[in-house]
């Protein structure tokens, strides 16, 4: 075993950047070129055809079954000439990742043939089977009907010889199944709640969208030293290992120059991006060593997030390429920095104006300031589910970890944005507000100042970040999807607006003006948020923690205790009043959540024991064994108060293994008890405790390590995992 992790070791430093070909020209020659767009829309549909469509995509209006057979001819005749032989319904269980089932396009000709044929009813509609993925108790094993049913808003791409068409996933009664059918109810709630609101600024305001910008984090890891590492390819983590004597510490990893290795990956990996008409924009290296990021450029939420899935999947395809691993885990290593997927959010009309940026005039600001006080008093009011929509087995070891958001969901607002709601609050109407230097001129009875994008500083510790013209939801795990987090946040919006707009109503009917009464409606929700949600400090520190809780805020740690937010009272008020969930699915969501928890520790604590049963174990006798022949060498060639060193060294591996077991023997006992609970959340809550126990384990094993000879060592280690490339 040594010797082979040796030879792996050594190949992998001696691997170099492989060549992939890339289309020649620049990018805008080739972008989309895998996606059915409006353009190839005009070019393979007839004009009828294509009006009904984009007015589909656009205005929500239904799509008849003739309409659809033309579109899947077009689609079809577009699709052959890529080389497709399948089609497939694209969609999003609670798995966190995509599924797909591919039927290809023949179907007999009647005359002893096939033909290639796709048909309208096969565009719009599929029946996989439902009851092989998560439910939540809503379907049966032996009840197996599921519907996937098309998302027009989500262009369908080429993957391979696949078309895909982006789909929603639904029970046979009608419950959701997946991420995207709550996604696009919450999007219609925050522009249904949203619309009457502006339109009291602009009437011409037609629509109002909800727009997200990913930021994903990942590890690349050499695929052959992830071979020889059980836990990292059944947990997606290293279970174990004593931190290198250099990791982050130098700070010079972070903006560092690209490994040519690497750059050959981001660049086919762009490629592959912008050939699905995903607009990747930034990459660089990240903090923790082989840890590295991308972003696109902002786009609307239901279409950017299919984007962030397919890109997720992309990745591991094109890694495996250049003889890397994709690590999407939110804690893949211990003593490094973990990855997020930070998720810029922001709302915006149709007319082209951004609610979360600083208006051009005082009617502008009144808006902006109108949608920035309502998001983080929505904010303040879900606190506690927030955090549970980013919560997982995953993402709690990255949580609060003095590298990444603390699990206490607070507001960062900058200094500017702090002294505009504390001046609002203060002074009396009509006064104008004097920031940065800029007076801002009375406008009816409210002025505000313009306010300069990049007038705030940045809080890395902050959950819930404002940076100027959005608002930045940094705790979102690096593998989840990002819908969970943004169903909730969208919906929280939404109920708070249609609550804002009920109280400005009041005002306005007493007879103030109009800048006058959505003041006087935004003042008690400025002093709320002041003094709660809202926090500029330091969220690492003890400190806070303790004045989080005398707050209000949530400061629930144990990641079981947290889902339970999403069956609160309120929660399942704002849920059911805006059409996102209904009782039942919340219910389903929260068993498939506790489930979905136990399975992971679970996993992690078999792969914990066997890896230190069978690979740890096994060495530390080996390398004792040695030891101990060495030392009846010694005593009989030098005496009986030789190799005192070496006998210290026996006595220790001794212990650390005695110790291992005894803590294996503990956490299968404690497995054994929590499987026989049959209540999920008890279940969820008993492995909690057991993810607890995971550590222990850890410590005498890492401990061996620094001791065992390392060519005795059966397992890569953290020097080579971390600086292979």
């Amino acid at each position: 075993m040594a010797n082979l992790r040796s030879a792996i070791v050594h190949d992998a430093f001696r691997k170099k950047a492989v060549d992939v070909p890339v289309p020649d020209g620049e990018v805008s020659r080739y972008y989309a070129e895998l996606v059915f767009t409006r353009d190839k829309m005009r070019r393979y549909l007839d004009p009828e055809t294509y009006d009904v469509l984009t007015k589909c995509i656009d205005e929500g209006e239904s799509l008849d079954l003739a309409t659809a057979d033309k579109v899947a001819a077009g689609m079809k005749k577009w699709a052959l000439e890529h080389g497709v032989t399948h089609i497939t319904h694209w969609f999003q269980p609670l798995t966190d990742g995509t599924a797909e089932k591919h039927d290809s396009l023949i179907d007999y000709d009647g005359k002893g043939g096939v033909i290639e044929t796709f048909t309208g009813k096969s565009l719009v509609q599929q029946e996989p089977d439902a009851s092989s993925f998560p439910s939540g108790g809503i379907r049966a094993t032996f009840e197996a009907r599921g519907y996937t049913a098309w998302d027009p808003a989500s262009p369908v791409f080429i993957q391979d010889d696949t078309m895909c068409i982006p789909t929603v996933f639904v029970s046979y009664t009608g419950e959701a199944l997946d991420f995207k059918t709550p996604l696009k109810r919450a999007l219609k709630a925050v522009n249904e709640a949203a619309l009457p609101i502006c339109q009291m600024f602009d009437k011409s305001v037609k629509h109002v969208y909800s727009y997200l910008g990913w930021e994903q984090e990942y590890f690349l890891v050499d695929e052959d030293l992830y071979s020889a590492r059980p836990d990292l390819m059944i947990t997606g983590r290293t279970l174990m290992g004593h931190e290198s004597s250099k990791n982050q510490q130098l700070d010079d990893h972070y903006f560092g120059a690209i490994p040519s290795r690497v750059a050959a990956f981001m660049k086919d990996l762009e490629t592959e991006g912008f050939k699905l008409g995903i607009p990747l924009k930034t990459r660089h290296k990240e903090v923790a060593p082989n840890q590295f990021e991308f972003a696109p450029i902002y786009g609307e939420t239901n279409l950017s997030n299919d984007q962030n899935q397919q890109i997720m999947n992309v990745m591991h395809k094109v890694a495996r390429k250049h003889g890397f691993v994709v690590l999407l885990h939110e804690k893949p290593f211990a003593g490094v920095n973990g990855s997020g997927k930070h998720n810029n959010w922001s709302l915006g009309t149709d007319t082209g104006v951004s609610l979360m940026a600083p208006g051009k005039d005082a009617l502008g600001n009144l808006q902006f300031i109108t949608f920035f006080v309502n998001t983080l008093y929505a904010v303040q009011r879900h606190n506690g589910l927030l955090k549970a929509s980013i919560a997982s087995a995953t993402n709690a070891h990255r949580l609060g970890a003095n590298e990444a958001p603390p699990a206490i969901v607070s507001a960062f607002l900058g200094r500017t944005m702090n002294e505009v709601l504390h001046k609002l609050l203060e002074s009396p109407s009509g006064t104008p507000i004097e920031i940065a230097g800029k007076k801002g001129a009375s406008v009816g009875t409210i002025g505000i100042p313009q306010i300069f994008i990049d007038n705030t500083d940045r809080n890395r510790t902050s959950p819930f970040a404002f940076t100027g013209n959005r608002f930045e939801y940094r705790a979102v795990g690096s593998s989840a999807n990002c819908a969970a987090a943004m169903i909730t946040l969208n919906t929280a919006v939404a109920e708070q607006l249609l609550d804002f707009k009920v109280g400005l109503d009041a005002e306005l009917v007493s007879g103030k003006a109009f800048e006058v009464a959505v003041m006087d409606t935004l003042k008690p929700l400025i002093a709320s948020i002041l003094d709660t949600v809202c926090f500029d400090g330091n969220g690492y520190s003890e400190e806070w923690k303790a004045e989080a809780a005398r707050r209000g805020l949530d400061t629930e740690s144990v990641v079981p205790k947290m889902f339970l937010e999403y069956e609160k009272e309120d929660s399942v008020k704002m849920f059911t009043r805006c059409g996102v969930f209904s009782e039942k699915e919340l219910h389903a969501r929260n068993e498939v959540k506790f489930e979905t928890y136990v399975k992971k520790v679970q996993i992690e604590a078999r792969v914990m024991g066997r890896m230190a049963v069978n690979h740890i174990i096994p060495a530390a006798l080996e390398y004792q064994t040695k030891l101990l022949q060495n030392i009846s060498l010694q005593k009989e060639l030098l005496g009986d108060d030789a190799a005192a060193t070496e006998i210290s060294m026996a006595r220790e591996i001794s212990s650390l293994i005695s110790e291992i077991r005894t803590r294996v023997k503990d956490i299968t006992e404690a497995r054994k008890k929590a499987n026989k609970i049959e209540d999920s959340y008890e279940k969820a809550l008993a492995y909690s405790e057991i993810a607890n126990m995971l550590p222990g384990i850890r410590k005498p094993i890492d401990a061996l390590e620094e001791i065992v000879d390392n060519a005795a060592w059966p397992l890569p280690k953290y020097r080579e995992l971390l600086f292979i490339s």
